[in-house]
């Protein structure tokens, strides 16, 4: 038999499906009963990868249904998907073929299939709820700041004050997730136990990392966005950057690598013989972030708590 291979793209409204090497395509509905429906047909021609974009929320039932069906399916990085249609050519963009190119990207790059946690899909919600109510308070506070306007500013005290009130009731719930879960609870409380990392923080990377522990340093950095990547040609020596990966966890990383900075002796240190050495100070931060989440990821790894000799 051949081996088969599955891409779906995936809309609100409908799944659109296409099966290599044959090349058919179909249509389902994005409900109960098209998902039903499309379970059915994938388990006639027993594809040996399904895959599918991540769409922000659109692909969760679907993706739940295929494991609980158990058929290998993977749900990539959609920049990913968009990259390869340009390698090969592809610059037209409908459904039909976007679940073409889906398809032939599982069949030449062959992501390795997943095992869903949907528990780990409620905490990811839950912490992008948060980050969104904090910006929402960021900038209520500060309209709150340029406004001289009476009603204005009522009106601005009663929206944070609203904003405040539900930043701690989903503070309340992601707390109730985690304690359901004594692996990430455990986790939590390694990464709690580095100087700079607080609750909030340890919370955001056993949840937006659950990879933590379980990787290289230079899979780690190359994950989290925070790896120098090279921009040599020929005689050229680009300035490195960083930038691809996980960038939420980047940016959510800053503020307590800088915390770190000032009260984590080892991290300190480390900025401070950079600096010495000539780095730049942006440059020194991220290496310090780096260096932070190496330090994490060995702590995790082992199941240490934090030393003050780590090195």
């Amino acid at each position: 038999m051949e081996t088969v291979f599955a891409g779906i793209d995936v809309a609100k409204y409908h799944l659109d499906l296409c099966c290599l090497p044959s090349g058919e395509s179909k249509r389902f509905k994005n409900n109960d009963n098209g998902i039903r429906k499309m379970i059915e047909y994938l388990n006639k021609h027993r594809p040996q990868l399904t895959v599918m974009e991540a769409t922000g929320g659109y692909e969760i039932p679907l993706a739940t249904a295929l494991q609980k069906a158990q058929i290998p399916m993977a749900v990539v990085n959609p920049k990913r998907i968009r990259d390869f249609a340009r390698a090969n050519g592809q610059l037209a963009k409908t459904d039909k073929l976007d679940a073409a190119i889906i398809a032939s990207f599982a069949s030449v790059i062959q992501p390795p299939a997943q095992d869903l946690d949907l528990n780990n899909f409620r905490l990811k919600a839950l912490m992008t709820r948060r980050y969104q109510l904090i910006r929402m308070k960021t900038q209520e506070t500060n309209r709150q700041e340029h406004t001289e306007n009476k009603f204005m500013a009522k009106s601005l005290k009663r929206i944070l004050g609203a904003i405040e009130r539900e930043i701690q009731r989903v503070e309340l719930q992601i707390g109730k997730e985690v304690e359901k879960r004594p692996d990430l609870k455990a986790k939590a409380q390694i990464l709690n136990s580095a100087p700079a990392i607080g609750h909030k923080t340890s919370t955001m990377l056993v949840t937006k990392v659950p990879e933590l522990g379980r990787l290289n340093r230079r899979q780690l950095a190359m994950l989290t966005g925070v790896a120098p990547i090279n921009r040599d040609s020929g005689t050229f020596r680009g300035k490195r950057m960083t930038g691809v990966g996980r960038r939420d966890v980047k940016n959510r990383l800053y503020m307590p690598t800088l915390v770190a900075i000032q009260h984590n002796p080892v991290i300190r240190n480390f900025y401070q013989r950079l600096l010495a050495r000539g780095k730049a100070k942006m440059t020194a931060v991220v290496a310090c972030m780096r260096k932070l989440l190496t330090i994490l990821n060995s702590m995790v790894a082992n199941n240490e708590m934090w030393k003050c000799n780590v090195a």
